[in-house]
């Protein structure tokens, strides 16, 4: 994909507001000092030390050390506010072209482990020139090599005995063989796209389009993380930073790796979390003539224990139930698979008496969890007659939809499952009419619109009652444009908050 910004003219996307930090001006690509002679071209002799008093060089020097030492805890103390992979990536982007003396750059996250996530981001780019830059061959010198071309990091104990010999390393039997540390590629300087040797004509083509001459690429590795990723700047003009420069990217780098990796990792615990809860409910909603179903669930990234079930039971009926157990964590799951299974068993046996399954299941859950509470609604529906009877244990009333009315169920008021030494509440029976949509849902639709909890209901009410007529046939419409109205910026999994379940049912 080709670029639309001139061949050698940077953009306005092209020059992005790099962060200012102290002892490193950011508003050039790169100071006369940091430029590396370009041959045939004489460079300016740099002042000599020994003309300067022995005090003075010694000021300058401690000087410039507190410069720097400042510059990385500014910066530093920046990246480890952000807490995701990319707000993370974008930060170590922008201090790192302030660190070298470049305008543009790229980072990319591509674990060498193969688990994921991966992700690309640029800085001064657009979506194209990312692409663009992606076409480049790995092997041919460029940022690639860093993550395909050279050896990926040993993992720990990699080609060495899982476990020392009986006796190592006490006195008579020989230390402990050392641990070989993993490999760490070095940083890939190109001073000039246009002399260097080895490029494939792929990346001096790619650098004409995007107006770049020259680059650094940053390995985002550690011998503890092992490989990660990598990061390039790019230079408008021929340029390589100096030492100095190299040395303060090389310690950012460092701490920018050990802090992705440490994001990385309670990103891969939230997918593990999100993934297990998803194995715990149903993984598809059962069909039963007379009433169509639509589900909306998320797991919070603290993984909590909302759950929901649709179950078909004997005679053409069908039970239809939602709760929330205390608590978050892989504790809060196992509670909530293993309530999900009791009430199935319950409903199975007793399923058109819903006070007698929430009875039992609170029982249940009284002598196996006594620490633990929960709140439930299960529903007992015969959609041949249209007819519904439900109970519910401190749980949120069901919402009926329909082209004559909006409006929630009466439920009576019950504490939740074990908090009382003999729950029991009356069961409550209603008949939807034809084309109507029935919504059972957990509080944790109501918690994250942040209102009261009267505000809520009266939000969610509104939002159930704008429903356009074309999509009340669809129960997945129906609950889409309620998640639409109720929460406009959607449910994002990496946002703390509640979980949430809808489930819709409309009957023919």
């Amino acid at each position: 994909m080709a670029s639309n910004a001139p061949v050698g003219k940077p953009t306005d996307m092209s020059s992005p507001r790099l962060p200012k930090v102290a002892g490193i001006d950011s508003t050039v690509p790169a100071p006369p000092d940091t430029v590396a002679p370009l041959p045939g071209v004489p460079s300016a002799a740099p002042p000599s030390d020994a003309a300067l008093p022995p005090g003075v060089l010694i000021q300058d020097r401690l000087a410039s050390w507190v410069s720097d030492l400042t510059t990385l805890h500014e910066l530093t103390e920046r990246l480890i506010k952000t807490d995701s992979l990319d707000g993370a990536l974008r930060e170590m982007l922008g201090a790192g072209a302030a660190l070298v003396g470049a305008r543009r750059g790229m980072a990319v996250l591509e674990p060498a482990d193969g688990l994921g996530p991966t992700s690309t981001i640029g800085l001064g780019l657009a979506h194209a020139d990312l692409g663009t830059i992606e076409t480049v061959p790995r092997g041919s010198g460029s940022y690639g090599r860093l993550l395909d071309g050279l050896p990926e990091a040993d993992p720990p104990g990699a080609g060495l005995p899982d476990a020392d010999p009986p006796g190592a390393g006490l006195p008579g039997n020989g230390p402990t063989a050392p641990r070989r540390p993993a490999r760490v590629p070095e940083p890939i300087a190109i001073r000039d796209v246009r002399t260097e040797e080895g490029l494939d004509p792929r990346h001096r083509e790619v650098a004409a389009r995007l107006g770049y001459a020259a680059s650094y690429a940053l390995p985002l590795a550690t011998e503890e993380a092992g490989r990660l990723g990598a990061a390039v700047w790019l230079y408008d003009e021929p340029a390589e930073p100096d030492e100095r420069r190299r040395h303060l990217i090389g310690l950012y780098g460092r701490f920018a790796t050990e802090h992705l990796a440490r994001l990385l990792q309670v990103e891969r615990a939230r997918a593990r979390v999100a993934t297990v809860a998803e194995e715990l409910l149903p993984s598809r909603l059962p069909r039963v003539p007379g009433v169509r179903l639509a589900v909306r669930h998320l797991t919070g990234p603290q993984g909590g224990g909302d759950w929901y079930d649709a179950l078909p039971l004997p005679e053409g009926a069908l039970g239809l139930a939602v709760g929330s157990v205390s608590g978050t964590g892989p504790s809060a799951l196992a509670a909530m698979g293993r309530l999900r299974a009791s009430l199935r068993a319950y409903a199975v046996m007793e399923g058109e008496d819903p006070v007698a399954v929430l009875s039992d299941l609170e029982l249940l859950l009284r002598l196996t969890e006594p620490a633990r509470s929960a709140t439930a609604l299960f529903a007992y529906a015969e959609p041949a007659q249209r007819r519904i009877v439900l109970a519910g244990a401190g749980h949120a009333p069901p919402l009926v939809v329909g082209d004559h009315r909006t409006e929630f169920v009466e439920t009576s008021l019950s504490a939740p499952l074990g908090m009382l030494t003999c729950w029991e509440a009356p069961s409550v029976e209603l008949s939807p009419a034809p084309g109507e949509t029935v919504l059972l849902y957990t509080d944790g639709l109501l918690r994250r619109t942040g209102d009261a909890t009267d505000r809520a209901f009266a939000r969610l009410h509104a939002a159930a009652s704008s429903v356009p007529r074309t999509d009340r046939s669809d129960p997945g419409a129906v609950a889409d444009h309620v998640l639409r109205t109720l929460l406009p910026g959607g449910l994002d999994p990496a946002v703390e908050g509640e979980d949430v379940v809808l489930l819709a049912a409309r009957f023919e």
